[in-house]
């Protein structure tokens, strides 16, 4: 190794890091998540103060959900977010491979989400359960099925980042679109984690 070959190395950057209190990702998204999260919350509200006063109704049509369904689709989503972690850590390391590989990881769980959370939906559909069978259903399948497009919006946006980091579009100098895109699914799993016992499990 030569001396230029070491003063290269002596000089050279480090990978980018987010500045101290700076948001991970583009500011666009975080605004975007914000209003999403506020809806959901809204949302989530009206749903507990409807059932503090139909407890009976919605105790009996809990019971009709499938608690391992929900279970397997939270463990999905969480080992999901997982990988998207270790994505962005890659791709700090220069790695878009390492980066792409792990995003895939977390889409192919994002697809087992779907898959299930399209099989329970069927099976409720096919039971003849609509949104005006009665009121914890309409918010069942609003709530559920509101996270589900999301779920498919956060996979479209993994796929479009798993390409760009296959073409060698991100570098650990410039990964603002790796950010992006995880903090956008770590948003949805958030929801789903909140969402879960909340339509699940609590009685």
């Amino acid at each position: 190794m030569n001396l230029c070959t070491l003063a290269i190395q002596q000089f050279e950057p480090e990978p980018a890091q987010p500045a101290d209190g700076a948001l991970p990702g583009d500011l666009a998204i975080w605004i975007f998540i914000l209003a999403e999260m506020l809806a959901f919350g809204v949302l989530f509200v009206v749903y507990a103060f409807t059932r503090v006063h139909n407890v009976e109704l919605f105790n009996e049509s809990q019971l009709t959900l499938s608690r391992t369904s929900g279970a397997i689709n939270t463990l999905a989503l969480i080992t999901s977010s997982y990988c998207v972690v270790r994505a962005v850590s890659a791709i700090r390391r220069g790695a878009s491979q390492g980066c792409a590989n792990w995003l895939i990881g977390a889409l192919l769980l994002g697809g087992v989400f779907v898959a299930i959370k399209m099989m329970e939906f069927h099976a409720k559909f096919a039971a003849g359960i609509t949104l005006s069978t009665n009121t914890f259903y309409m918010f069942y399948l609003a709530l559920t099925f509101f996270h589900f497009m999301h779920v498919l919006m956060g996979m479209v946006i993994l796929a479009c980042v798993i390409l760009k980091a296959r073409r060698g579009g991100y570098s650990r100098h410039d990964y603002v679109g790796v950010e992006t895109g995880a903090s956008f699914w770590h948003m949805v799993d958030l929801l789903w984690i909140i969402l879960f016992p909340l339509v699940y499990i609590i009685h």
